[in-house]
């Protein structure tokens, strides 16, 4: 079976990204399962306008958007069905406890905590060391906004984490 050009860079561009987008959906969401099934249903989205995005400047980072919207309605849709289940099983009035203090010591825990605009902005300049212009192209957000984000997300994050952790966490990264 011969290919056609479009299939050959789709697949290359699979290839090359398809674990860096299971990555991003992995700290994204926090749920390993369901990252590699974001990944899998962002690049299929990609293949139906491959035509269009293979011509494009930056298709990559139209993949992280399209990788970080599914992950916000994933877990908008967890919320729902969370606040559904407590709505009808709740006998009692929720008790509220502080901190969990192990799950503050695990970045992941800790990134769960954040808003996801805020964890997404930290994770894509952190984790992935993107550069503010690009996160802001992959969120389709503003450069001041990812700024922004970034800073409030990650004084959150040393409130939780500790200011040593958190610049553990920072460290290496690239000014850009």
């Amino acid at each position: 079976m011969l290919l056609d050009d479009a299939s050959v860079e789709f697949h290359d561009f699979f290839e090359r990204h398809y674990a860096e987008l299971a990555r991003l959906a992995h700290l994204l969401t926090g749920e390993t399962d369901a990252a590699d099934d974001l990944a899998a249903d962002a690049l299929v989205a990609l293949w139906q306008r491959w035509d269009r995005l293979r011509a494009a400047d930056h298709p990559l980072a139209y993949a992280r958007g399209v990788v970080a919207n599914m992950a916000r309605e994933r877990i908008r849709s967890a919320v729902r069905e969370r606040r559904r289940v407590l709505l009808f099983w709740s006998r009692s009035p929720e008790k509220t406890t502080g901190p969990d203090v192990a799950a503050v010591l695990d970045v992941r825990a800790a990134l769960a905590r954040l808003p996801f605009r805020k964890r997404a902005c930290v994770v894509l300049r952190h984790a992935f060391d993107l550069s503010e212009k690009d996160a802001a192209a992959a969120l389709g957000i503003s450069v001041g906004t990812v700024k922004s984000q970034t800073s409030k997300g990650m004084a959150e994050l040393e409130q939780l984490l500790g200011a040593r952790a958190v610049g553990e966490l920072a460290t290496g990264r690239r000014n850009r």
